[in-house]
């Protein structure tokens, strides 16, 4: 079957909400999704699907900000694909996809966040040539 990577218009975003719930496990409404990607949209943030046909089997989230230590850089947020379509490759070509756009982007590094608990999210990013730099912290104000 072929797969293909392209940029989620930014009108079309809402599309990505049931990936989020099952990567978050619902933490969050559909209400409160939509409402803070619509935001988000406004703020650097830009997602890519990877499709089949016309169908989106999955997601990944890029943040582009430039960073004090790192230059011009993407922050991968939420790379999420279906499970029947894991472990098959399809990650590490989509991540190289993101990866690339961010280049075209003028992007000198990509960094990211993954849950402590993700066990398989680790390993891959490992593989990936990711490594790890430091701890996320969050507090709720």
């Amino acid at each position: 079957m072929a797969f293909s990577f392209k940029i989620i218009d930014k009108n079309a975003v809402e599309t990505i909400i049931p990936f989020i719930k099952k990567l978050t496990k619902n933490r969050h409404t559909d209400a409160v999704l939509k409402s803070r990607f619509k935001e988000m949209v406004e703020q650097n943030y830009e997602c890519a699907g990877i499709y089949s046909g016309c169908h989106i089997i999955g997601i990944c989230g890029m943040w582009f900000q430039t960073r004090h230590y790192a230059g011009k850089s993407v922050e991968i947020d939420h790379l999420y694909i279906n499970a029947e379509h894991q472990g098959k490759g399809l990650g590490t070509l989509f991540l190289k996809w993101v990866n690339n756009y961010a280049k075209t982007k003028g992007c000198l590094t990509s960094e990211l966040n993954t849950y402590v608990e993700n066990f398989p999210s680790h390993k891959f990013y490992y593989n990936e040539g990711y490594q790890i730099r430091g701890y996320h912290f969050l507090k709720t104000l």
